[in-house]
């Protein structure tokens, strides 16, 4: 269908063929054709049609103006983009077809609206560059300005920063595999960047433009270039709160790839992939969003600056000892608003009255929470320097304590700030006490008792008459309107009453605006100032919420040293132990020195070997970000990085088996770790045949031990790995005391000295709940097992052999071992010649065959 209207709108999709359009009409966002059933299916929408009589109707979906916003939130969780077209023109003015215009594109990595983001999650969008073998890694998040990169010497550092960081969306420059991409970047939305925005020229030329230093490394000033071009066209190129381009070396931080960070539920479990149950849920007690949104950066960014982390620990130690003080601070944060997001709503000139409210209610906490801070030296460098109070000052001289939400309908501007606008205020609220005198005025003078003054937006103010009156009204009334059951009349006087009412009101109305918005822009003049209290603050909130984690749940100081040892007393698992409610958490002691750089875990099944090894990362990463720790005493020999492999998970979408899983990871291991690295491994080689897992298992353990020298954790029911520990002077073996009563056990939680001496496999089966005759079948297959045990490393098992159903002729009997001891105790190896060395071997064999 061809028309005025449809023809626009083809305009506006043409544009943006990927994005769902919002088409503004009147009260109305509405969605046609693909979009409206896509929409409608998505946000369980009714679909409808325009022109139902046509042979083709066009589908059509709607969502009010005013409730769009829940419904975009909708569309950019599910991955999608929405365009915004907007009416640009009056419809009262517009001549014809009203104008409108793509006025922003909201994708999932560019979004300003506080209802569509996580307040305390960053809204990252990310590009990906390369450039001669190097790759550069840039962020944008676009409702804070947050601007920032790093340049890596290969596509796995580059991912692992991605993974940190952990965008909405990403753009991808030239350069690289798409496929092998997609399945690295699974979950995160890729986005056709914008055209020739990776080319060296275009990019650093943007960065130029805006006057953002360009970064010396070329595979950054791509990435950069392209994020910023990309948030300057979905947001119609305005990014007022883009002002630098903040640069990060990742020799200065902990490195933590993907896989670390999941094994370790830092932000998310891995069930439920919720925050509940991570880390981060159990830290963070901050006050406001900009501190959750710091507190989640220096948990993904552990330093490797002694200086800097000694300075977050005093800041916390004060803040512990200081009882009353945290008290304050935490008063005074509970005012703060999210300065960050304010100021970006302000730049980008989207900000309300109570956007600007709430900016002046955390400015007037500020001085409070300073004066708290006075005298302790350890936080006053954490304090904003600059409190802006003069921007407080201008807001509340202007605006009324508790302003509308709307900033089109007045009543925002405090009365005696403006002399014109109190005139037409008074004007507008005199004229409605006018009005009704006027109503009690004609009703007296016509007799006329049901007399009614009314309004609407096509006659104005009228006077309403019902058909029984009608022979009171009197000659000078002006007839407007006849209805089926009265009649509207007006006056001369009636009508210059209104239009001095109605024109005060309108007038008050767009002054108001026109002030509102000069005191928004004079806020915006300050953004740069705002900004770096805001940055202040957010770091003194997170210093206050970890001081009060570790002050709760008596966590300690550690010291962390350039060398090597790592040694905790009394070491906690944090998340573990927080969600114990009748069981005391078991705490341990575990060390890694020059003569126990590689530890042997071993232990049943469920006894806790898994929580022992997390335990340990999370101490070193909690105690390298500055924070205090879930031991008795922690002494930290810095970590460059944590490796995990722990848990089993096919890779379906790489078509992936566990063992390929577990194989990959382990080689990343292998070929990265260093000996500052932290190495956890978890049961490596059980994906595999027997002595295949058992080979694999004692190789990559010889190899850390002998190569890199890694800390390392190795937990295994391998237990022969225990005799690496004969071998080789830096290899020790813990295990996991439990208790053995009877066919049951008990699990003590605790280490002890030496390799575990059995597995107890059926024993935890059973304490899982498994049916009793399966347990007892498999107790009666584990005596076979057991006898049919393998005579050398060569021999397998034969399934044929052991599990065989029950044969009833009764089996041949085997050599009791005891006379196998006896010939060998006979037998004085250091007196035999070799012939009768090979003698006594053909006896034992024909001894063990009966």
């Amino acid at each position: 269908m061809s028309t005025p209207m449809f023809e626009q709108y083809h305009r506006l999709k043409a544009a943006h063929p990927e994005a769902l359009l919002f088409f503004r009409m009147g009260d109305f966002y509405e969605l046609f054709f693909d979009d409206a059933r896509e929409a409608a299916g998505l946000l369980e929408l009714t679909l409808t049609s325009r022109n139902k009589n046509d042979p083709e109707p066009i589908p059509m979906a709607g969502v009010p103006h005013h409730a769009a916003a829940s419904y975009i939130q909708k569309l950019v969780e599910a991955g999608r983009r929405v365009a915004i077209a907007e009416q640009v023109e009056d419809p009262a003015l517009a001549k014809g077809l009203v104008r409108r215009e793509v006025t922003r594109v909201v994708t999932p990595g560019v979004a300003f609206d506080s209802r569509v983001l996580d307040q305390r999650v960053p809204n990252y969008l990310a590009a990906l560059a390369t450039h001669e073998g190097r790759f550069g890694v840039a962020v944008l998040d676009c409702s804070t300005g947050d601007f920032q990169g790093t340049e890596v010497g290969s596509l796995v550092a580059a991912l692992s920063e991605l993974a940190r960081l952990e965008p909405r969306e990403v753009l991808v420059g030239p350069g690289f595999d798409p496929r092998d991409l997609r399945r690295h970047l699974k979950g995160i939305l890729q986005s056709p960047p914008v055209t020739g925005s990776f080319d060296d020229g275009v990019a650093r030329g943007l960065l130029i433009k805006r006057g953002l230093e360009v970064p010396s490394a070329p595979a950054l000033a791509r990435a950069a270039g392209a994020a910023l071009a990309y948030g300057l066209a979905m947001t119609g190129g305005e990014l007022p709160n883009v002002r630098d381009l903040r640069t990060w070396v990742t020799r200065g931080f902990m490195v933590l790839d993907d896989t670390t960070r999941r094994n370790l539920e830092l932000v998310r479990t891995q069930r439920t992939l919720q925050r509940k149950g991570s880390l981060l849920h159990l830290v963070d007690r901050t006050c406001t969003a900009m501190g959750g949104r710091r507190l989640r950066e220096w948990l993904g960014f552990p330093l490797l600056d002694l200086e800097r982390i000694a300075q977050r620990q005093l800041a916390i130690h004060t803040l512990v000892e200081e009882i009353d003080v945290r008290e304050q601070v935490e008063w005074a944060l509970q005012q703060v608003a999210d300065v960050e997001r304010i100021v970006s709503r302000v730049t980008q000139g989207t900000a309300n009255a109570r956007d600007l409210a709430a900016l002046a209610t955390t400015l007037e906490a500020l001085p409070d929470l300073v004066s708290a801070c006075r005298g302790l030296k350890p936080l006053e460098a954490h304090l904003p320097e600059d409190l802006t109070q003069d921007v407080k000052e201008d807001i509340q001289a202007w605006l009324v304590d508790e302003p509308p939400i709307l900033i089109t309908e007045g009543g925002l501007i405090r009365e005696g700030a403006h002399p014109e606008l109190d005139q037409l205020v008074g004007l507008a609220m005199d004229g409605v006490g006018v009005l009704g005198d006027l109503e009690q005025r004609e009703r007296e003078a016509s007799g006329i008792t049901t007399l009614k003054l009314r309004q609407n937006k096509v006659f104005g103010y009228y006077l309403e008459v019902t058909r029984a009156h009608l022979h009171r009204v009197p000659e000078r009334w002006i007839r407007k309107q006849t209805l089926t059951n009265c009649e509207r009349f007006i006056t001369p006087e009636l009508k210059e009453l209104e239009d001095r009412v109605l024109g005060a009101d309108d007038r008050r109305k767009k002054l108001e605006l026109e002030l509102f918005d000069a005191l928004r822009t004079r806020v915006a003049d300050q953004a740069p100032r705002l900004a770096a209290l805001a940055r202040r603050v957010a770091e003194l909130d997170v210093l206050r919420a970890l001081a009060e984690v570790a002050a709760d749940l008596g966590w300690c100081r550690p010291d962390v040293h350039e060398g090597r040892d790592v040694e905790i007393r009394n070491g906690r698992h944090p998340v573990v132990e927080s969600m114990l409610e009748e069981e005391r958490f078991v705490p341990n002691d575990i060390a890694f020195t020059p003569g126990s750089e590689l530890i042997v875990l071993t232990g049943p099944n469920m006894a806790g070997k898994s929580t022992v090894m997390r335990q340990v990362a999370l101490i070193v990463l909690l105690a390298q970000m500055g924070s205090f720790v879930p031991a008795e005493a922690a002494s930290i020999g810095l970590v460059d990085r944590i490796f995990t492999r722990v848990g089993a998970s096919d890779d379906l979408g790489r078509g992936q088996s566990t063992f390929m899983v577990e194989m990959a990871e382990t080689s990343t291991i292998l070929h990265e770790a260093t000996s500052r690295s932290l190495v956890l491994l978890d049961e490596i080689g059980r994906g595999t045949s027997t002595y295949d897992g058992l080979s694999i298992a004692w190789a990559v353990a010889e190899d850390l031990a002998d190569r890199s020298h890694a800390r390392t954790l190795f937990a295994t029911h391998y237990h022969e790995l225990c005799d690496l520990a004969d071998t080789r002077e830096n290899v020790v073996n813990l295990s996991i005391a439990v208790s053995e009563q009877g066919d049951d056990i008990v699990f003590l939680r605790r280490l002890k000295s030496g390799g575990a001496s059995r597995s107890y496999g059926i024993q935890c089966a059973r304490l899982a709940g498994l049916p009793n005759p399966v347990v007892k079948r498999a107790r009666a297959l584990l005596k076979r097992f057991e006898k049919h045990a393998p005579r050398n490393d060569r021999e397998q098992l034969s399934l044929f052999g052991v599990f065989a159903a029950p044969s009833k002729e009764p089996e041949p009997s085997e050599p009791e071992p005891d006379v196998l001891r006896e010939a060998l105790g006979r037998v004085d190896p250091d007196t035999l010649t070799p012939r009768e060395a090979l003698k006594v071997l053909y006896d034992l064999k024909a001894l063990a065959d009966g």
